[in-house]
């Protein structure tokens, strides 16, 4: 994964930068803790700036949780939970967890888009319970992108101090980037094994 994000970024700039974070944020399993520092491992060498870098990908990280934003909205609190209801093993989900999740996050819901955006795979899915509220747009993105910049901007900072380290970075992204993807099939395959309608 480490060679295709560096020639991905390389080929198409700050294109690539803004695609590989929406699609991040599409499809987790892309994971920005691979992107960000290696966009900033680029900055270091000069190939690109940093504050661009972290420009674009946090533009690409709006968009893309905004599409989940807009998913939540049309799914519907009542739909959502017809299908756990009825598909509830496959979402490791029961319509009693839906209630518990939007109590909590009318509670804490700017806090919570905040904070997630700086959390692994809740970065994504706290989109989905704000638009499930309708939380004003306005609100979600701008707690959508202060999250976002600050942990873009570390991310991408942490590439940068390490630009002189090229086969230091390759040697810990790589398997770091393929741990992230174990380890959420395996959590997903344990939740369904082990779920239990409530």
């Amino acid at each position: 994964m480490f060679d295709w994000v560096v020639s991905t970024i390389e080929g198409w700039g700050y294109f690539g930068v803004l695609i590989l974070m929406v699609a991040e944020n599409v499809f987790p399993p892309i994971p920005s803790e691979v992107i960000m520092p290696l966009a900033g491992f680029l900055a270091g060498r000069g190939d690109l700036s940093l504050t661009m870098v972290i420009i674009i990908g946090t533009l690409g990280s709006v968009i893309g949780t905004t599409m989940w934003y807009y998913i939540g909205m049309w799914i519907g609190e009542a739909r959502l939970k017809r299908f756990a209801a009825k598909h509830g093993r496959l979402l490791t989900l029961s319509p009693s967890d839906i209630d518990m999740a939007r109590d909590w996050f009318d509670r804490h819901g700017g806090a919570a888009v905040f904070a997630g955006r700086m959390l692994p795979t809740i970065r994504t899915l706290i989109s989905v319970p704000a638009g499930l509220s309708r939380m004003p747009m306005w609100k979600f993105l701008i707690y959508t992108a202060l999250g976002s910049v600050i942990w873009i901007g570390a991310l991408a900072l942490a590439g940068l101090l390490l630009h002189e380290n090229y086969e230091l970075v390759a040697g810990w992204v790589d398997p770091l980037s393929k741990l992230v993807i174990v380890v959420v099939v395996v959590i997903y395959v344990y939740r369904v094994i082990t779920w239990k309608p409530h």
